[in-house]
């Protein structure tokens, strides 16, 4: 009998299930913290290095994260199968479905710098008005446009960031569809609101401390949520 095709169903899970995936993510990063590293310090070369280049480097980066994306859970789904990884998992995605994986990229890139568009509009338009008004009264149109700029990135990324969470593992693991694996990867993120959103907000605040010594804390802070996303991701896809 043929295989059951996977349809991107997904389960809810406890709010309290984002710890378990961090613990997990945690352990995978100890069984072998060697290549987990070298990963991490190739992958931060690479898209430092492509950035460099003005626009087209930030555009480029963004339609490769899918990519690298698929790489690093590759590399957790070696660990969880006993097998011994290596640093050229890291290119898997470049291997399998990159066609699909790149237009994850350009759906999420389109997603970013459209939403980034808008604020900037939204505060020259408020810098413009202050000019125009005055001093007193201009200031206060000026910071509102900021204010209602930052308010406008913070909500329209969350649907984006919830589109393209787990859409690297479904194109990547089940040949999913682009559009298909980032709808998929929406509901299951709507169904598990409270949990992602918890998941989310500590990875902020992580990010935030791995950043003070020169970013060297996210030589801990990336694979360890690489081994999360991949736990969240088999906690929550029913038959991944």
């Amino acid at each position: 009998m043929a295989p059951t095709r996977f349809t991107g169903e997904c389960r809810e899970v406890d709010p309290g299930a984002c710890f378990d995936w961090l613990r997990q993510g945690w352990a995978m990063f100890l069984v072998n913290p060697g290549v987990w590293i070298g990963c991490t310090v190739l992958l931060l070369v690479m898209l430092m290095a492509i950035s460099i280049v003005p626009l087209f480097g930030q555009i480029a980066a963004h339609l490769l994260l899918p990519l690298f994306g698929a790489g690093m859970i590759k590399l957790c789904k070696r660990l969880n199968d006993g097998e011994e990884p290596e640093i050229a998992d890291l290119f898997a995605g470049f291997r399998h479905n990159a066609g699909q994986l790149v237009m994850v990229g350009v759906f999420f890139a389109m997603g970013i710098f459209g939403i980034a568009f808008l604020a900037f509009m939204l505060v020259s338009g408020g810098l413009l008005g202050g000019v125009v008004t005055g001093k007193v009264a201009g200031f206060g149109i000026a910071l509102g446009g900021v204010m209602l700029a930052g308010l406008l990135v913070m909500v329209l990324s969350v649907p984006i960031i919830m589109a393209t969470w787990f859409a690297p593992a479904l194109v990547f693991f089940h040949d999913m569809q682009p559009l298909d694996a980032m709808k998929a990867s929406f509901a299951a993120g709507a169904r598990n609101f409270l949990p992602m959103a918890i998941f989310g907000i500590f990875l902020v605040v992580a990010l935030f401390f791995a950043m003070l010594p020169v970013g060297m804390g996210l030589l801990l802070l990336l694979p360890v949520a690489s081994g999360a996303v991949f736990a969240s991701y088999r906690d929550i896809f029913v038959g991944s």
